[in-house]
């Protein structure tokens, strides 16, 4: 059974950086994707990024292209979301979940299949 566990959320200053963390376990993920998404107060989920663990490569939202970077730790079956210069506007819980790799970048929900709890991120100004 796929588990996803997330930490690392909490209360920053605008400007500041936090990383989050998602430690994947229950398969191996060679065909998988990994999604992060977030959902501010009042709004719906939205897209923030993406990592392919077969090649490593990344997909960014244009809202945090240049800022958040996706970083793996193959041992451990971690990914990270390192997030920096983050603004009030970042605020929301974020979500780690995972899907089966498909033609392009899975932007959606309906494309994940396993999600974790989610974990704040509060950025004040």
């Amino acid at each position: 059974q796929v588990q996803l566990v997330e930490s690392g959320g909490g209360l920053v200053q605008a400007g500041g950086s936090l990383r989050l963390s998602c430690a994947a376990s229950g398969r191996t993920f060679s065909r998988h994707v990994m999604g992060w998404f977030r959902q501010a107060p009042g709004k719906e989920r939205e897209f923030v990024a993406a990592f392919r663990w077969s090649g490593g490569s990344t997909y960014y939202t244009n809202a945090v292209k240049g800022r958040f970077t996706i970083s793996e730790n193959n041992v451990k079956n971690t990914v990270y979301l390192e997030m920096n210069s983050l603004k009030p506007e970042d605020t929301a819980i974020y979500y780690c979940a995972v899907g089966t790799i498909v033609a392009g970048w899975p932007t959606t929900e309906d494309r994940y299949n396993y999600w974790g709890q989610g974990t704040q991120v509060t950025v004040s100004s």
